[in-house]
C-alpha cells in the first residue's frame, strides 16, 4: 500500500472513484456523474506543497484519494484547507480512509495548516466516525441544506486544529 501525489494520468479512475458515490448519496451534493474534462481545472489548482491530491494505491491499483482544497478564497483562511477522502467500492471497509487522514494529519505543518475542515452529511454515519477516530470535533451542523433526491440531507461541518510544532 502506498500513498503518491497523484498524476494527470490518475485522473480517470480518480473521476470514477468519485462518480461511484454519486449514487449512493452519502458522500457528494453531486447529484449526476461528473466527467473527466469538467475535472480539469480541479486538478490543476492542486499543489503538492500546498494543496495536494493524494491517492493510494494497493499492488498498483487505485483504492482511493484524498485532497486538500482552499477554505473560502481569502488569505486570513490559508492556514486552513477542506479535505475530502473518497474510496472505491471495491476497496471500502480495509482502512484506506484512515491511512490517508493520518497522512493529512500528520502532512498539514508541512502544507502550512493549521485548520482541517471536512463537510460531512449527517447520514454519513462511517465517516464521521471516521473523522471523530482522529480528533476532529462537530463545528457546525446546518439543517436540511442539500436536496438530494427525495430527502433533504443535513450537513456537519468537522473541524480539528492540528498541533503545529514550534
Amino acid at each position: 500500500m502506498i500513498i503518491r501525489d497523484a498524476t494527470k494520468t490518475d485522473l480517470p479512475e480518480i473521476v470514477a472513484i468519485y462518480n461511484a458515490a454519486v449514487p449512493t448519496r452519502m458522500a457528494t451534493a453531486d447529484l449526476e456523474p461528473i466527467s473527466v474534462e469538467s475535472r480539469l481545472a480541479w486538478f490543476e489548482r492542486r499543489n503538492p506543497s500546498q494543496r495536494p491530491l493524494w491517492i493510494i494505491e494497493i499492488d498498483g491499483v487505485i483504492g482511493g484519494w484524498l485532497s486538500f482544497q482552499s477554505f473560502y478564497g481569502r488569505p486570513a483562511y490559508n492556514s486552513t484547507a477542506e479535505v475530502s477522502i473518497y474510496i472505491s467500492p471495491n476497496f471500502q471497509k480495509r482502512g484506506l480512509g484512515k491511512k490517508l487522514l493520518e497522512k493529512a494529519i500528520q502532512e498539514s505543518p508541512n502544507l502550512g495548516l493549521k485548520t482541517l475542515l471536512s463537510l460531512i452529511f449527517a447520514h454519513n454515519h462511517p465517516s464521521l466516525k471516521l473523522f471523530e477516530k482522529f480528533g476532529f470535533q462537530k463545528w457546525g451542523h446546518l439543517p436540511q441544506i442539500a436536496e438530494l433526491g427525495k430527502m433533504e440531507g443535513d450537513l456537519i461541518i468537522m473541524g480539528l486544529r492540528v498541533k503545529v510544532e514550534n
